[in-house]
């Protein structure tokens, strides 16, 4: 049984402490996920926290699998995806005001531990550059990759949250990394050098 699956029994037993819990590991990584297919940081806020209390209030059906990650990945997807047909058909577009730097990512704490204050400025850059690109492709890829490299989900996760299959998924993934890739070759960004 996993951390999170013992999280949710505590909290269907009833004990406050363990959803407090559940809000502290998970608001971040959520609120990151809602800002970068928003880009409005006080919906990705607000979707955040509908999330939390919306897995509160299903917790009693939730049945401890190992699959709490997906399961509430989904909820969210699936909140987000209301809110959005709630809005105008360009709310994307209005809804992007700026980019809010992300504590919580975690490829800004992989390169906080390990790279120079140069190369951290070089990745918080094409960080930056990404975010911004990942409103140029098609939403089941965008969903798909922030799922998979920003919320860490693993493919057989992402699958389940976007209620498709594994080769699917895999696939999403693939053609949004090309593209991402190809948009940053003609702005003249390319990968580490080679030895």
């Amino acid at each position: 049984m996993t951390e999170d699956d013992q999280l949710m029994i505590r909290i269907q037993s009833g004990e406050l402490r363990a959803f407090d819990e559940l809000v502290e590991k998970y608001q971040g990584p959520l609120i990151g996920f809602f800002f970068r297919n928003t880009r409005d940081s006080q919906l990705s806020e607000d979707l955040s926290q509908e999330t939390l209390l919306r897995v509160y209030n299903q917790s009693w059906d939730y049945l401890p699998q190992g699959r709490f990650r997906g399961w509430m990945y989904r909820v969210a997807r699936n909140l987000m995806i209301d809110s959005i047909r709630r809005q105008s058909h360009d709310a994307l577009i209005k809804a992007y005001t700026g980019k809010q730097a992300d504590e919580d990512d975690s490829l800004n704490r992989l390169a906080s531990e390990v790279v120079s204050p140069e190369e951290k400025a070089n990745i918080k850059e094409l960080a930056l550059i990404v975010d911004e690109l990942l409103a140029t492709i098609p939403e089941d890829q965008r969903l798909t990759f922030t799922l998979h490299h920003y919320s860490e989900l693993t493919l057989n996760e992402v699958a389940e949250v976007m209620e498709t299959n594994l080769a699917t998924a895999k696939s999403r993934l693939r053609l949004a990394r090309e593209k991402l890739r190809e948009k940053l070759t003609l702005m003249g960004v390319t990968g580490p050098q080679k030895n």
